[in-house]
């Protein structure tokens, strides 16, 4: 049983709460209304008193999907701090959790966060006051994929066909996904028509998140035969903000029947239609269907087809083709599901050139007399198309035919000679065929020049090198009046030339008679005569050198004479008896000590002891 105290109270509470029903509580709470955020970020929820009440009681409520309220957490002044509790966070992992504010925190947020939490605010006598702040959580879908449709689609089927299905998974809230062809959107309905729609089914999955697929569905015309197809996933971020997920491009295989063909020759024809015997040579047939059609290959003959080969790509090739393989040839292409009116068979007539080996009247070596005219030499060239003859000389055009005429033949006219045949509408179709031109004739000589070594005349004993220059066929043999020849050097005025060269000493004799160089063949001989003029002796050089040679020995004699006599020079005796003619008085003493030494006296004296007699010794010498 209540106290009496206790009775009162609730008594006067309940008149107090019926006094002022209607009327609205004195605090206020402040909450943000909405709250967004991405997937897996950290979300936190504020709630607080307008007026600071002295003591309040502020409490967590989570709203079910059934409007069910559920208490989640408190908070309650203790003095300076809060006191806070989670009472329940209904399984989520992470669990709520109330920072040092007395926000409520809700860590790695999920679509399941999405929900209203209303914050209950009770403050005693000033009454009781809540908010609701919604949660709203955008999840970023996974990469948007396509599945073209890998079968053959056909522009003769009238209805739309299945081109593509587009997926965009595990989004939120639900993404949308459009179509685009060659970078442009399609606007095609959700309705079916013959023209084109969409389909679109979407999956919540077991995360929460969703995921929509799309088809597109589309009447297909010739032109879609290169198009580039792709889907795009849009969705919604928070702030009103929006993505897009484009797909990888695709195309299609799409059949369609034949409308034209082509027939043409590869490489290496010309725009003529020519080519060359003996290249391989392809026929080319091309139609724009789809798939590629079955192409067969013939040949007229007469009335008939000859057929020769049957390809899936359109190509043909003869091997070596010969000249007797010229005609008309056809391609036909098999598309039964092209129109009456299409052209499926084509043809192009196939020329195939050819040069036979050119023939020469005249053989590989031929000659003619010097100073001759009237020889013609024929190029007889046949082929088709026509060839055109030229004759050539080391490199340079002589005349445009088959005729070459050699008129007034000199030796310059010896040489190769070679004919040109070539067809100018077929490139690299050519022969050439040559003949060697000998000239027979007596030979030309040609001398060098030949100048002194010094001025303007030759001096006795100089050397100089004669060179004579001669041609003629047969070659011509070069012979020297002088021996000591050298052997023949090549030719340096042209083909047909031969040199031969001399070194001589110049002499009066050599000057009087000259040098001769001779040249003679068959035909005849011819020579030249090398004259010096005029030589200068070489006597005043001789007489200058004889002298300086008596003048050296001189000198020589003078120097050994006085070098003798200073060796002589402790005699002077001998000296003056050499003069005077009369043999000297014997000197009893030769010593400044008085001793005399009969070897020294002997040997001085020209005694037996060792010195020479009056008829040989060293006193008759001075």
């Amino acid at each position: 049983m209540e106290p009496p105290d206790a009775r009162a109270g609730l008594l006067w509470l309940a008149l107090l709460l019926a006094g002022h029903s209607g009327a609205q509580a004195e605090v206020h709470v402040s909450v943000p209304p909405l709250v967004e955020a991405l997937q897996g970020e950290l979300i936190t929820l504020d709630c607080k008193p307008r007026e600071h009440p002295d003591h309040y009681v502020l409490e967590w409520l989570l709203v079910d999907a059934s409007g069910s309220r559920h208490h989640l957490a408190s908070v309650e002044p203790q003095g300076s701090e809060l006191l806070r509790t989670v009472h329940n966070s209904r399984g989520r992992s992470p669990p709520y959790q109330l920072d040092s504010r007395g926000r409520l925190v809700i860590d790695n947020a999920q679509v399941g966060d999405e929900r209203d939490y209303v914050c209950v605010v009770k403050a005693g006598s000033e009454g009781t006051s809540e908010a609701t702040s919604s949660v709203r959580v955008f999840a970023i879908p996974e990469a948007t994929e396509v599945m073209p449709n890998k079968g053959t689609l056909s522009v003769m089927d009238e209805f739309a066909q299945e081109i593509a299905t587009c997926s965009s998974r595990n989004g939120n809230p639900v993404p949308q996904i459009t179509w685009y062809r060659n970078g442009q959107r399609l606007d095609v309905p959700v309705e079916m028509n013959t023209k084109g729609y969409m389909t679109s089914r979407t999956v919540r999955e077991a995360s929460g998140l969703y995921s929509l697929t799309s088809s597109l569905y589309l009447r297909l015309y010739k032109e879609d035969r290169d198009a580039r197809f792709h889907c795009a996933s849009h969705y919604k971020l928070p702030s009103n903000e929006h993505g897009r997920l484009d797909s990888p491009t695709f195309h299609i295989t799409l059949h369609y029947p034949t409308e034209n063909v082509e027939f043409w020759l590869g490489s290496p024809s010309t725009t003529e239609g020519w080519v060359r015997e003996g290249d391989a040579v392809q026929l080319l047939c091309q139609g724009d269907g789809s798939p590629s059609p079955e192409y067969s290959f013939f040949r007229i003959q007469g009335p008939q087809e000859e057929q020769l080969n049957v390809s899936l790509n359109g190509s043909f090739t003869l091997e070596g083709v010969y000249r007797n393989q010229s005609g008309i040839y056809g391609c036909r292409v098999e598309d039964y599901d092209a129109g009456e009116d299409v052209q499926l068979v084509k043809k192009l007539e196939l020329h195939v050139a050819y040069l036979d080996p050119l023939l020469l009247t005249v053989p590989e070596e031929f000659s003619v007399p010097l100073n001759s005219s009237g020889t013609v030499v024929n190029c007889s060239a046949t082929g088709l198309p026509a060839p055109a003859v030229r004759w050539t000389k080391d490199s340079v055009t002589l005349t445009n035919g088959p005729k070459l005429s050699l008129d007034s033949v000199t030796f310059d006219s010896a040489g190769t000679y070679t004919c040109e045949a070539s067809t100018p509408i077929v490139p690299l179709l050519s022969r050439t065929r040559s003949f060697q031109l000998m000239v027979q004739g007596p030979p030309e000589i040609k001398p060098n020049e030949i100048k002194p070594i010094s001025g303007n005349s030759w001096t006795e004993g100089d050397e100089v090198m004669l060179t004579c220059s001669a041609r003629g066929y047969p070659e011509p043999k070069l012979t020297w009046s002088q021996r000591g020849d050298t052997p023949a050097e090549p030719p340096f005025e042209g083909k047909g030339w031969r040199s031969s060269s001399l070194m001589v000493k110049v002499t009066s004799a050599l000057s009087r008679e000259g040098v001769s160089c001779e040249a003679s063949n068959i035909h005849g001989k011819i020579d030249h005569v090398f004259h010096f003029g005029s030589v200068a002796p070489q006597t005043a050089q001789a007489g200058v050198a004889v002298m300086a040679v008596a003048v050296s020995v001189g000198l020589l004699l003078l120097v050994v004479a006085a070098f003798y006599c200073m060796r002589r020079k402790g005699r002077p005796a001998c000296c003056r008896r050499a003069e005077k003619g009369a043999p000297p008085a014997r000197e009893p003493e030769m010593s400044h000590s008085g001793s005399d030494r009969p070897e020294q006296t002997g040997l001085l004296m020209g005694g037996p002891s060792g010195g020479r007699g009056a008829s040989g010794g060293f006193g008759d010498e001075c």
